[in-house]
């Protein structure tokens, strides 16, 4: 079954998740119409290499035109044209980053499919997505539309307190005119008196439409900081959870209604306290509540606007480069990254154009001696108005660039006491502007970032930015050391983890895979998720035995199956993460042949497979075959590998011992489909193909894979 229709027989809940994925940059009615095509093509690869995705853009809109020649309903021809067009300005000079974003796409609707299937969930994925949430925001719906429906009530209450008042205004204005003998009548007495009585009214009047703006604005007060705020931050903190794999980002889009309907009942506050203003220049008096009342609420009203607005200035899309999109937050000196920030508040107007300034490094923690960058490319740019985002203001960057300072000021420039992978940075971005009278300066910051020299620097800075992001929820302690916070306990660890192999794959890992990490990471007592896991355990010390860390043993696995081992590792092939004792145990009873696959726990980003085979006494015996790399993969596909693999034994005929998948599945039942038959065919030459074949000595229990014409 396609990915697009297992899409399609999800859960509501999780099509939401879905509908989120897809807005202008890549339309849903694209992947609709081109499901099969899009699924055939290899996006993952086409988003690092520029000729394959401009080769993967040239063949997208030539799909879209057959599509669009084909379509007979006109208003679905119209809208594949337009699609066409837009494509076209967006990705024409920015083919990697259409492939990326497909790419991205992609992975993350094979998560939501391993999320539905697996709906156990950890502790920081519960800590994001409670039960409560529901029941939260239907309350803040209603919260918000009583206060917007109160404040449009007062628009009626302040006409009639200017009608009440042109009506006084005009009967006073008509007794002073009176001649002077007229004014001592009975009748101007009663009029006098009908005007005392109106002047009292509109007393009352104006008391009381000042009280209730008053409660109305201690109502919106008590709104952002109860709810609004906390919402606001909680977002934050699922966007750090997502920036190291966590469940996909939804809500930006509810929290900006929020705002924005908050913005309105403030602003059309200050335009009735305008009028009120317009008001007392007609008609005042002694002890005047409007005079000695309005002041204090237009200050009051300016402060919650600022304050609003201040809020709504968010961080959309934490700096990423396209080169490595799933791993934000790292940036590596010289190569293009892009972000991405947004006003949650759909501003009336202003008055000239809202520039956004990107600066680095802006709040450092004071006495922290770190390298010094400076962004090479332009640093200003002009937000404008996004139509997926409802028509708030939002600008991308996606050309930015870091060099390094090696001098300042004639002075080199030292390395302070942190590793590179561990020392912390910022983007900040500002803007300022005017509305309705108020200046407003805006700031914002990314979330903490590690910025690299060298690829080899990247594992360590992805174990940096896990760390951070999984230890805090303030997105801006610089100041955070690793080494001195307290470290995570394994039901933490784990569930990042599996996030990493769930990001990268598609798939995470089950609950026998995590307890054969914990127990290489700690040991036996890696079963109680309550153990803590020291930073210098999992990324810095070696593990016993081994030139390389737990991290990067880990890491390189990543790598090996992302590149080389996806498909099979999705369809549950791969056992992986399975310690030599269990191994044993799974197969010391099953019959000759049966085999599983495992990742190696001597190398590097290596995987091997183990069979039984049955010794002359009738015992089963159990072989391995020397791990596969990615320099033996390159070359042949790992499925090929075991389909023609052959053993040459003391006497005996090569064969190929691999017959029945762990637990006993027919091989080719499971790998067939995985099979890579093309074979060379160059005129007047046959065809060859490669054979691995291993050579068993007698007694041998790891022979060394060959590959042999």
């Amino acid at each position: 079954m396609s990915q697009w229709k297992q899409i399609q027989q999800l859960e509501f809940k999780y099509l939401e998740q879905v509908d989120y994925l897809y807005d202008d940059n890549f339309p849903m009615g694209i992947r609709q119409v081109l499901s099969d095509w899009i699924e055939s093509q290899d996006w993952d690869m086409a988003a690092h290499h520029e000729s394959m995705a401009t080769v993967l853009l040239s063949n997208l809109l030539s799909q879209l035109d057959r599509q669009c020649s084909q379509e007979q309903n006109f208003l679905q021809r119209h809208n594949l044209k337009n699609i066409n067009k837009q494509l076209q300005i967006k990705y024409k000079a920015y083919p990697l980053l259409m492939a990326g974003v497909i790419s991205t796409s992609l992975r993350e609707e094979r998560r939501i499919i391993a999320s539905a299937n697996i709906p156990e969930q950890g502790p920081l994925e519960k800590s994001v997505q409670n039960s409560v949430a529901f029941e939260r925001q239907k309350n803040m719906d209603n919260r918000v539309v009583v206060i917007r429906s109160s404040v449009q009530m007062l628009d009626p209450a302040v006409k009639c307190l200017e009608d009440m008042q042109d009506d006084f205004d005009l009967r006073f204005k008509t007794i002073q005119s009176r001649d002077q003998a007229d004014r001592n009548t009975e009748r101007m007495e009663q009029e006098v008196a009908r005007l005392q009585e109106i002047l009292n009214n509109l007393d009352f009047r104006r008391k009381e439409i000042l009280s209730k703006m008053s409660d109305v604005m201690k109502e919106i007060d008590a709104l952002i900081a109860s709810q609004l705020n906390p919402e606001l931050m909680e977002w934050k903190r699922r966007q750090q959870i997502n920036c190291i794999g966590g469940p996909l980002l939804t809500g930006l889009d509810q929290l900006q209604n929020w705002f924005t309907l908050t913005a309105q009942s403030l602003f059309q506050m200050k335009r009735q306290l305008d009028k009120l203003g317009e008001l007392i220049l007609k008609v005042t008096y002694a002890s005047d509540p409007i005079s000695l009342q309005r002041p204090q609420l237009e200050e009051q009203v300016k402060y919650l606007i600022d304050h609003l607005i201040k809020s709504s200035f968010v961080v959309e899309k934490q700096p990423w480069m396209p080169t490595h999109p799933q791993k934000p937050l790292i940036i590596k000196t010289g190569v293009q990254f892009t972000t991405k920030v947004r006003l949650l508040v759909k501003l009336p107007e202003v008055d000239y154009q809202l520039k956004v300034k990107t600066i680095f490094d802006k709040h450092l923690p004071p006495g922290r001696v770190h390298r010094q960058f400076f962004i090479l490319t332009s640093t200003t740019k002009v937000m404008d108005v996004e139509e997926s985002s409802n028509g708030c203001l939002s600008v991308e960057f996606r050309h930015l660039q870091l060099k390094e300072k090696k001098y300042v000021n004639g002075i080199k420039v030292n390395e302070g006491p942190l590793s590179v992978t561990e020392e912390l940075h910022s983007l900040s971005f500002e803007a300022q502007f005017n509305i309705q009278g108020i200046n407003i300066d805006l700031e914002t910051c990314s979330f903490p970032l590690v910025v690299i020299s060298n690829v080899s620097q990247l594992t360590g800075g992805w174990a940096s930015i896990m760390w951070y992001n999984m230890l805090t929820d303030e997105p801006r302690v610089l100041s955070f050391i690793i080494l001195s916070n307290p470290p995570p306990l394994w039901g933490q660890l784990s569930e990042v983890l599996s996030w990493q192999f769930s990001t990268f794959t598609g798939r995470g890992l089950n609950r026998e895979q995590l307890c054969m990490l914990g127990e290489k990471l700690m040991g036996q007592q890696a079963s109680h998720n309550e153990c803590q896991v020291s930073w210098s355990k999992f990324c810095k010390e070696n593990i016993p035995g081994k030139p390389f860390s737990f991290w990067m043993w880990l890491d390189f696995i990543l790598e090996l199956i992302k590149k080389h081992l996806l498909p099979i590792w999705n369809d549950n092939c791969i056992m992986g993460f399975v310690s030599k004792e269990t191994e044993r145990a799974c197969l010391k009873d099953k019959e000759p042949g049966t085999f599983l696959l495992r990742f190696s726990e001597s190398h590097l980003g290596g995987i091997t497979f183990t069979w039984v085979k049955q010794s002359d006494s009738g015992e089963a015996k159990l072989i391995s075959v020397e791990p596969y790399t990615k320099s033996r993969l390159s070359a042949l596909p790992f499925a090929n590998i075991i389909r023609d693999y052959k053993v040459i034994a003391d006497g005996e005929v090569p064969e190929n011992p691999l017959k029945f998948l762990y637990p006993g599945i027919p091989k080719d039942e499971s790998f067939r489909r995985h099979y890579n038959s093309q074979q060379s065919k160059v005129f007047p030459y046959i065809s060859s193909t490669w054979i691995p074949i291993s050579t068993l000595q007698y007694n041998a229990c790891r022979p060394a894979p060959k590959m042999c014409i």
